[in-house]
């Protein structure tokens, strides 16, 4: 049964290089789940430096959805995965392969979007407690800033919460990490 160790905290908190450590704690072969998308030069800089940060023994896989599908390959083997991040895999499910008008969107159209981005969390979740896998996932903690002004904004900040409360629950160690310290939530 393959474990899942949940790490949480605002934009430059110190979370992926916490979640790295653990991965390195691990000596685990480790796999990569890259889920941002390289729109531009300034993300691609970032990609490159991470890539660098991490080491060359990494298996890396860029994808947002159907993961578990790419993942089943290595479903008996003993490796550790580094998801980074679960706010970058919700935002790009909320808004890849869409045409959506934010602004204008039925509750019902917002509620089947939810539930889709859903699925695809526990499905991932599924997945690794009936393998060998463990799984750190790295998320943003959205939900203690402002209320964001737009549509979009507040549909995110709101999917994306619930989504990090459902690893949360699921998970077998959370944490949060806060100016490079980390505290653990269970």
């Amino acid at each position: 049964m393959g474990k899942i160790i949940y790490i949480t905290g605002g934009a430059r908190s110190g979370k992926s290089s916490f979640a790295e450590k653990k991965v390195f704690e691990s000596e685990k072969e480790k796999i990569y789940i890259a889920t941002a998308i390289s729109f531009d030069e300034e993300m691609k800089e970032r990609v490159r430096l991470h890539k660098i940060q991490r080491g060359e023994d990494w298996i890396t896989i860029e994808g947002y959805k159907n993961i578990s599908n790419i993942l089943s390959e290595y479903k008996n083997l003993n490796k550790i995965i580094l998801l980074d991040c679960l706010t970058n895999m919700v935002t790009n499910n909320m808004i890849m392969d869409r045409d959506v008008d934010w602004d204008k969107i039925t509750q019902e159209s917002l509620r089947d979007i939810e539930s889709e981005i859903k699925d695809e969390v526990q499905d991932l979740i599924d997945f690794i407690k009936d393998s060998s896998l463990d799984m750190i996932v790295v998320s943003n903690e959205v939900g203690m800033g402002l209320v964001p002004p737009y549509a979009l904004g507040r549909y995110f900040r709101d999917i994306g919460g619930r989504m990090n409360q459902l690893v949360a629950k699921e998970s077998d160690e959370a944490y949060l990490v806060v100016s490079g310290l980390e505290l653990k939530l269970k």
